[in-house]
């Protein structure tokens, strides 16, 4: 697939690589991945097993990425593609960085950012989601069914 084709899809793809390395290392699988300007400058998968840190979430970690790449702390003009739909924290996180957009694969009914009242993201975010939602979301319930 070109980026010509479907550029949500390829870079969505770019964060499912990500969320597939998680699984190798034991990792709930979520990817990330942050593009500004048809270049990814910010890439990662979760690691709290691995840094014994509750906050090492895949958005986290690229967004940190992204800023040092940029050598700014607001994202304004970049789009965070994530595999699922980001946590609460992820969000509040997205919301101070001013990430222009987020694309997120499969929701997260459970603990994600929409269950929340009350606005998280900064007001000119747009989100888009369900972007291969099912491949997304297919990864992380194969991840939990093999743990049980």
């Amino acid at each position: 697939m070109s980026i010509f084709d479907n550029p949500d899809e390829f870079y969505m793809r770019e964060a499912l690589r990500e969320a597939r390395a998680a699984a190798a290392e034991g990792e709930v699988p979520i990817g990330a991945v942050v593009v500004c300007g048809d270049h990814v400058i910010g890439r990662a998968h979760n690691q709290t097993e691995r840094l014994h840190d509750t906050t090492a979430h895949a958005e986290m970690l690229a967004f940190t990425a992204a800023s040092e790449h940029l050598g700014a702390k607001y994202l304004n003009d970049c789009t965070l593609y994530v595999t699922v739909e980001p946590c609460p924290m992820c969000a509040g996180a997205a919301g101070w960085t001013q990430v222009g957009r987020i694309v997120y694969g499969a929701p997260d009914p459970k603990r994600g950012y929409t269950l929340l009242t009350g606005p998280v993201l900064h007001p000119k975010t747009e989100v888009t989601g369900g972007v291969l939602a099912d491949e997304c979301g297919g990864l992380v319930k194969a991840f939990f069914k093999k743990k049980r």
